[in-house]
C-alpha cells in the first residue's frame, strides 16, 4: 500500500470494514481492504496542511479537517461534498489540533492549543456550544467520548487530556467536571476506552501502563479510588522497612486475590528487586537500579542501551519531576532575556527553539544569573534536542547539571570560571607537562583549550552517538568526571595539537569535530582519575551528587550576588538608554521620512503639473483638429442630407405612384371578381332553368303516361286515380314551393353576404388610404422639422443675425404649418362627418333597399302561390271532370250502346281533349312567368350593387 511521501500519522476504517482512510501531512488515500489498491487521493496545498482525516462512525461520511480550520463532509461511495462548517467566531479562534465525535455521529467536538473546546453539530453545520476548561489547561492533546449502552450513541461524558498529564471528564451538556484521571506527578501520555465505556487503559509518562474501571470512578465523583499494594513475596523484616518498598516483579506468575462480587479490586503491581542487597543504600537507585551494578555494565559495554538510557538516565539523576514547580516556572512565561534568542541562534526548527526558548526562561526564572549567562543556550542545547518532547524532564537534567557537574562556575561570573580553569591546568601540567608548555610557548590559556569543551559541554566537537557515551559515563561517575575529560581529550589529541602554531588553528580545533576515539579518551579519564594524585584532585573541590529536592527545586545562590544585581542594573540602565535611543532615533527617522516624503510629494505636485500642462497643450492641439474634423464632417453631413432629401421625395413619389396603381389594380381585381360572379351566377340561373325544363318535360311525360294508363283504368279505378293525382299534385306543389324558398334563400344570403363584405372591405380600404396619407403627411413635416433643427444647429457665431432671421421664418413657416394642420384637421373632421352621413345614408338606403326587395320577394311568392294553386286545382277539377269520362278506347269496346249515345259520347270526348290542350297551355304559361320573376330576382341586387 505506496503511496504516502511522508509519515502516516491516523488511520480510519469504515464501519463495515471495507474501506480505509490513511493520513499524512500532505495527502490523504482512500483504500479497499479487500483489494487492497488505492481507490481515491486527496491532494492539498503546500501552504494548507491536513491535520486529520477519519470516517464518522457508523455513517457513510468522510470528514476532512485541515490546518486552517476547514472542516469538509465527503460522501464516502462519490466523494461528493456534502457541506463545509463555518469558521469559528474571532473571540475563541483556536487552530484545531484534536478531534473527537459521538457514537451517532451528530457531535464534533475540537479542540487545541487552547482551554476552549469547540461543539460542532453536524446535522445544522454550526457551532452550538463552546465550553472553557480550567485556567490550568493550556492545550488539549486528546479527545475521546465516554460511551454509554443507554444513551444510544449520543454521548454526553468528554474526556479531555491537557498539557499536564491530566484527563479530566466533563459532561458537555452541564459543563460540570465528573471526575480525572492522573497527576502532576504521575501524568498520562496517551489513554483510550473501550468500546462499552468499562474500561480506561492509559499509557504513563513513566512507561507504566494503567487500566481504570469506569465504574469505580463514577461511584464517588471527583475522588480516585484509594491504590491497593499487592505484596507479591514476603521479606525478612530486619531487611526491608514500609517506607523502602521498591519492588520489581519476579519472572513467573502473579497470584492474585479472588474477587468479589460485591466490590472491583484495582490492584497496582509495585516493582521489586529481590536479589539486590541493602548494604550500600546510597548506591540504590529509584526504580530498583544499582548504581554500582550500572557502572559494572556501562565499563563492559562502553554505553548503556539505547532503548533505556533515558530510563537509566532519569534514574542515575534521580529527578523529582515536580510537574506543580516546573508548571509555575512556564507559566511565568518567556524570559525577556530569551525573546530574541533566534537572532543570536538561528535553529531551523521551530518547534526546538520554542523548546530551547522555555527551557532557558524556566531557568532564568529559577535564578537571575541564568538570564546573564552567555553560555548557558550552549551548555542546555543537547538536552533539549535530546529531551525536546519532555520539557520537564530536559530543565531538570540541565538543572541536575548545573548544581552537581557546574560547581564553582560562576564565582568569578561574568568571567569563565578561573578556579576550575586552574584545576584542569594543574592536572595536565602533572599528566603531560610538555602539552602545557606547547601551549605557554603559544600563548594558548585554559580558555581556549579548557573553557570551550565545558561551556558547550563537548557538543561541538562530538557527534550525537559520541556524546551519548560520554554523557553515559560522566552520570555514572562524580562530578569531576567532566573536568577529567576536558584534560583526557587535550592528552588524546597532543599529536596535532603539537603540531598547531597559530592561536586560528587552536581555536578551530576546540570549536569542530576531530578525528578522535571516543573509547580512547573515556579509558584516559579513568585513567587520569585513578592516577591523579589527592592535592590536585577535583574531588577536593568538588562535592559529591545531590539531586534535585522534591517538590520544589533548591535555591541557586553560588554567584556573586551584587555582581548579577549591578548587571542588571547596568543592563536595565543601557536597556532605557537604549530605549531613548531607539526612540529619538526613530523620531529623527520619523522627521527624515516626513522630509523625504514632502520633497517627493513637492516633486510629484511639480511633474504632476507640468505633465498637466504638457497634457492640456495636448488636447489643444487635438481640440483644434477635431474642430477642424466636425467642419469637414459637417459639410460632408450638409451634402449627404441634401442627397437624402432629394432621394426621399424621389421615394414618395413613387410610393404614391406605387400607391396609386396598387389601388387602380385592386379596383381591376374587385371589378374581375365582380364579372366573374355575375357571370357564375348567369351560369346557376341557366342551368336551374334548364333543369327545371327537363323536370317539366319528364313531367309531361309522366303526364302522359298517365293519361294512358287513366285511359286504361278510368272504369275500375277512377276514383283512386284521381285521389293519387291530387296526392302527387299536391306533394309536387310543396316540393316545388320548398325547393323555389330555399333557392331564393340561397341567392339572397349570397347577395346579402357579398354586399357586406364589399361594403367592409370599402370602408377598410377607405381607412387604410386615409391612415397612410395622414402617416405621410406626419412623417414629411417630422422630416421637414428635423431639417429645420439640423440647419438651425448649424450655424456659427458670425452668422447669428441670419440665424435670427431663420428663426423668424421658420416661426412663421411653423406657424403657417400649424394654421395649415389644423384646416386639414378640420377638413379631415368635417370628411369624417361626411363619411358617417353617408354611411348612414348607405345604411338607410341599404335597410330600404331590403325591405322594398322583401316586400317584392312577399308579394311575387304571394302572387306567384296564389295564382298557382288556383289554376292547379282548377286543372285537378278538369282532370277529375275528364277522369270521370270515359276514354274512346273504352267505348269501342261497347256494342250495345244506341246511336244517340255514342253521339254524346263522341262529343264528350272531344270535349275533353280540348280541356287537356288548355290545360297544358296554362301550365306553360305558369311555369314561363315564374322563370321571368326569378331571372328578375336574380339581375336586380347585381344592378344595385354595380
Amino acid at each position: 500500500m505506496r503511496g504516502h511521501e511522508s509519515s502516516v500519522f491516523s488511520i480510519s476504517v469504515h464501519a463495515s470494514g471495507r474501506y480505509a482512510i490513511t493520513t499524512s501531512s500532505d495527502t490523504a488515500q482512500l483504500w479497499d481492504l479487500d483489494t487492497f489498491q488505492r481507490k481515491r487521493k486527496l491532494n492539498i496545498r503546500q501552504s494548507v496542511g491536513i491535520q486529520k482525516v477519519f470516517f464518522l462512525p457508523l455513517s457513510n461520511t468522510i470528514l476532512s479537517c485541515f490546518k486552517d480550520n476547514s472542516i469538509f463532509a465527503w460522501e464516502c461511495d462519490t466523494l461528493f461534498c456534502k457541506y463545509q462548517l463555518p469558521a469559528p467566531p474571532e473571540s475563541s479562534s483556536i487552530i484545531y489540533k484534536v478531534f473527537a465525535v459521538t457514537r451517532d455521529g451528530r457531535i464534533l467536538a475540537a479542540g487545541g492549543k487552547s482551554n476552549h473546546l469547540h461543539l460542532w453539530c453536524l446535522e445544522a453545520t454550526q457551532l452550538f456550544r463552546i465550553i472553557q476548561m480550567p485556567t490550568k489547561v493550556r492545550a488539549i492533546r486528546h479527545l475521546e467520548f465516554l460511551p454509554d449502552s443507554f444513551d444510544a450513541g449520543s454521548n454526553q461524558v468528554l474526556g479531555v487530556l491537557s498539557q499536564d498529564g491530566i484527563m479530566r471528564f466533563i459532561n458537555v451538556q452541564t459543563c460540570k467536571l465528573l471526575f480525572e484521571i492522573g497527576s502532576l506527578d504521575e501524568g498520562i501520555s496517551t489513554s483510550v476506552i473501550s468500546p462499552h465505556g468499562r474500561y480506561i487503559a492509559s499509557i504513563m509518562e513513566n512507561g507504566s501502563l494503567n487500566i481504570y474501571s469506569v465504574q469505580a470512578l463514577t461511584q464517588e465523583i471527583n475522588k480516585p479510588p484509594p491504590p491497593l499494594v499487592k505484596v507479591i513475596e514476603d521479606l525478612p523484616k530486619n531487611k526491608l522497612n514500609a517506607s523502602d518498598v521498591k519492588m520489581m516483579v519476579p519472572s513467573g506468575r502473579v497470584q492474585r486475590p479472588t474477587k468479589s462480587r460485591d466490590s472491583k479490586i484495582q490492584t497496582r503491581i509495585l516493582k521489586q528487586d529481590l536479589t539486590g542487597t541493602f548494604e550500600n543504600k546510597e548506591n540504590e537507585l529509584s526504580d530498583g537500579l544499582n548504581k554500582k551494578r550500572l557502572q559494572i555494565l556501562l565499563k563492559g559495554y562502553g554505553e548503556y542501551p539505547t532503548k533505556y538510557r533515558m530510563f537509566i538516565w532519569r534514574a542515575l539523576l534521580q529527578l523529582p519531576e515536580n510537574h506543580t514547580a516546573f508548571s509555575s516556572l512556564i507559566d511565568k512565561g518567556i524570559h525577556e532575556a530569551f525573546i530574541n534568542l533566534q537572532k543570536q541562534y538561528p535553529i531551523k526548527s521551530r518547534k526546538l527553539l520554542r523548546v530551547l526558548q522555555r527551557t532557558l526562561s524556566a531557568l532564568a526564572h529559577w535564578s537571575a544569573i541564568f538570564s546573564d549567562t552567555p553560555y548557558l543556550p550552549l551548555l542546555a542545547f543537547p538536552f533539549v534536542k535530546l529531551f525536546q518532547n519532555n520539557q520537564l524532564i530536559c530543565f531538570e537534567v540541565v538543572a541536575t547539571l548545573i548544581i552537581n557537574w557546574c560547581q564553582h562556575w560562576f564565582e568569578y561570573f561574568p568571567n569563565p570560571p578561573i578556579n576550575i580553569l586552574s584545576i584542569i591546568e594543574n592536572i595536565l601540567a602533572f599528566h603531560d607537562k610538555e602539552l602545557l608548555q606547547h601551549f605557554i610557548a603559544h600563548d594558548i590559556t585554559s580558555q581556549l583549550y579548557a573553557w570551550p569543551l565545558l561551556e558547550t559541554v563537548f557538543s561541538e566537537v562530538l557527534t550525537r552517538e559520541e556524546w551519548l557515551k560520554l554523557f553515559d559515563n560522566v552520570f555514572s561517575n562524580h562530578p569531576s568526571f567532566l573536568l577529567m575529560t576536558v584534560v583526557a581529550y587535550n592528552i588524546c589529541s597532543r599529536a596535532p595539537l603539537l603540531n598547531c602554531t597559530l592561536k586560528d588553528d587552536f581555536e578551530y580545533f576546540f570549536h569542530h569535530r576531530n578525528n578522535l576515539d571516543i573509547n580512547v579518551v573515556i579509558r584516559e579519564v579513568y585513567h587520569l582519575m585513578e592516577t591523579t594524585p589527592a592535592h590536585i584532585h577535583p574531588d577536593n573541590v568538588l562535592d559529591v551528587f545531590v539531586a534535585l529536592t522534591k517538590g520544589q527545586y533548591p535555591i541557586f545562590n553560588q554567584y556573586p550576588k551584587f555582581i548579577v544585581d549591578y548587571q542588571t542594573q547596568e543592563r536595565e540602565r543601557i536597556r532605557k538608554d537604549e530605549l531613548d535611543y531607539l526612540r529619538e532615533r526613530q523620531a529623527v527617522e520619523d522627521m527624515h521620512a516626513e522630509v523625504d516624503q514632502q520633497r517627493i510629494k513637492d516633486e510629484a505636485w511639480y511633474q504632476k503639473q507640468e505633465l498637466l500642462r504638457k497634457a492640456e497643450e495636448t488636447r489643444r492641439e487635438m481640440l483644434l483638429q477635431e474642430e477642424e474634423k466636425m467642419m469637414q464632417q459637417r459639410q460632408r453631413l450638409a451634402a449627404v442630407k441634401r442627397e437624402l432629401k432629394i432621394k426621399e421625395l424621389y421615394l414618395q413619389d413613387a410610393a404614391r405612384r406605387r400607391f396609386l396603381k396598387l389601388q387602380q389594380d385592386q379596383r381591376e381585381m374587385e371589378l374581375q371578381r365582380l364579372d366573374d360572379e355575375i357571370e357564375r351566377k348567369v351560369q346557376m340561373r341557366d342551368q336551374e332553368i334548364a333543369t327545371t325544363t327537363k323536370d317539366l318535360e319528364m313531367r309531361q311525360l309522366e303526364l302522359e303516361s298517365q293519361k294512358r294508363l287513366y285511359e286504361k283504368n278510368l272504369t275500375s279505378n277512377q276514383e283512386a286515380i284521381a285521389k293519387e293525382i291530387k296526392e302527387d299534385a299536391d306533394a309536387y306543389r310543396r316540393k316545388v314551393d320548398l325547393e323555389e324558398h330555399m333557392f331564393h334563400k340561397l341567392i339572397e344570403t349570397g347577395q346579402t353576404q357579398s354586399r357586406k363584405t364589399q361594403k367592409i372591405i370599402e370602408e377598410n380600404l377607405a381607412k387604410a388610404e386615409q391612415a397612410c396619407l395622414n402617416t405621410d403627411w406626419q412623417i414629411q413635416n417630422l422630416h421637414r422639422q428635423k431639417s429645420n433643427d439640423l440647419q438651425r444647429n448649424e450655424g456659427y457665431r458670425e452668422v447669428a443675425n441670419l440665424l435670427r432671421k431663420n428663426r423668424r421664418k421658420e416661426s412663421e413657416v411653423l406657424n403657417a404649418m400649424m394654421e395649415e394642420e389644423a384646416k386639414k384637421w378640420k377638413e379631415a373632421e368635417e370628411k369624417g362627418f361626411h363619411l358617417r352621413s353617408e354611411k348612414k345614408a348607405s345604411a338607410l338606403s341599404d335597410e330600404s333597399r331590403k325591405w322594398f326587395l322583401q316586400q317584392e320577394m312577399s308579394a311575387a311568392l304571394e302572387h306567384a302561390e296564389n295564382p298557382c294553386n288556383k289554376e292547379v286545382l282548377q286543372l285537378q277539377n278538369e282532370r277529375v271532370t275528364l277522369s270521370s269520362l270515359p276514354r274512346t278506347s273504352e267505348l269501342n269496346d261497347i256494342s250495345d250502346m244506341d246511336s244517340s249515345t255514342q253521339i254524346s259520347l263522341n262529343r264528350k270526348t272531344r270535349e275533353w281533349d280540348s280541356m287537356e290542350q288548355n290545360l297544358i297551355k296554362k301550365v306553360r304559361n305558369l311555369r314561363q312567368r315564374l322563370t321571368e320573376q326569378a331571372r328578375e330576382r336574380c339581375r336586380t341586387p347585381h344592378l344595385l350593387t354595380m
